[in-house]
């Protein structure tokens, strides 16, 4: 994690130094203007916002100490999307207040805010309405458990509806722990959220909420193209509803690691490739579609099937052919967390 503190003068340096020993982040740059940067400062060049810009691309959380308005205008011509934004905080010079200013949620500057304020010794300001009625805060939840969400737009609705009443909740997983404030177990409705592999919605307007938790298992013949591997896959994730964005990885033998089709099919979709020996394969236990052609060629009866099931927990689509592309479709087992 990446972490960017800003100071603009000599006491908003003392602070900053603080602030830089309160969090032990994998990587850290303070930055103040030149007649106070010193060891360990980057120098400021002016103006402001022009320095901040290649930062708030680089950083996972920026702290301003100072004035808000400063940290307001120095990031304001770079602010885009809270999926992407850094999380943003502003301390005072004495380090009196820590305030949460952006991506308080999905960017996590809430709870670091919270984190910051308690090794300060100083007093978190946060303004998010679910976080001071104390409902569920979904974007927060989501980001923290690693989930992809279906629409910010549902998810803004769904936030000012916590609000006002209970939102139905429904999950296609285990669910430890009671349901979040705010939120009532149920499957119909106006609104309500949907935590789900699958892609559906069963709320007239449904937040669906996809863990990454699905594992594309693929078999080929020598010199397949992408295009035809794409379409395979894409058959079996149709017939089989199976949200885009739920994928977590694709699997094969390790024949098939210099195969260009599927790796360059892989790059494409952004997805991981893992490849397995016909012994790790072999080792795979369940009841799988069997082939002697394919045994004779690769050393195990079957590939897509096998491939899929390493690290998940059941197979949900099994060997589905298509001009020469196998592919199959397994599930990892995840709970629901509250």
């Amino acid at each position: 994690m990446r972490l960017a503190v800003f100071a603009f003068s000599r006491r908003g340096c003392e602070t900053a130094r603080r602030v830089r020993g309160a969090l032990t982040w994998d990587e850290c740059r303070c930055c103040a203007p030149e007649k106070y940067a010193g060891e360990a400062f980057e120098a400021i060049a002016p103006p402001c916002s022009r320095f901040t810009g290649p930062v708030f691309q680089w950083a996972d959380a920026m702290v301003f100490v100072g004035a808000a308005g400063i940290a307001v205008r120095s990031i304001a011509p770079y602010v885009r999307d809270k999926r992407s934004d850094p999380a943003v905080l502003c301390v005072d010079e004495l380090g009196r207040f820590v305030i949460s200013l952006l991506s308080g949620h999905i960017g996590g500057a809430n709870a670091l805010a919270e984190e910051l304020a308690e090794k300060l010794g100083a007093v978190p300001v946060v303004t998010t309405a679910t976080d001071l009625h104390g409902k569920f805060s979904v974007d927060a939840w989501a980001a923290r458990e690693g989930l992809a969400i279906s629409s910010m737009g549902a998810a803004k609705e769904v936030s000012a509806a916590i609000l006002e009443g209970p939102v139905p909740l429904c999950c296609d997983f285990p669910v430890s722990g009671d349901l979040p404030a705010g939120t009532v177990a149920g499957e119909e409705g106006e609104i309500g959220i949907c935590v789900s592999w699958r892609d559906r919605k069963p709320f007239e307007r449904t937040l669906l909420l996809v863990p990454r938790v699905v594992h594309v298992g693929i078999g080929c013949r020598r010199g397949v193209s992408k295009e035809r591997i794409a379409a395979a896959v894409e058959k079996v994730l149709v017939e089989n509803q199976v949200h885009p964005q739920a994928v977590k990885c694709a699997a094969s033998i390790d024949l098939k690691r210099e195969e260009e089709g599927l790796l360059a099919f892989c790059e494409e979709r952004g997805w991981p490739a893992a490849f397995y020996s016909a012994g790790e394969l072999t080792a795979v236990e369940g009841e799988f579609t069997a082939s002697e052609r394919v045994l004779r060629v690769t050393g195990v009866d079957n590939v897509c099937e096998r491939a899929a099931m390493v690290g998940a927990e059941r197979l949900i689509a099994g060997k589905t052919v298509c001009e020469g592309v196998t592919a199959a479709l397994a599930v990892e087992g995840w709970t629901a967390r509250f």
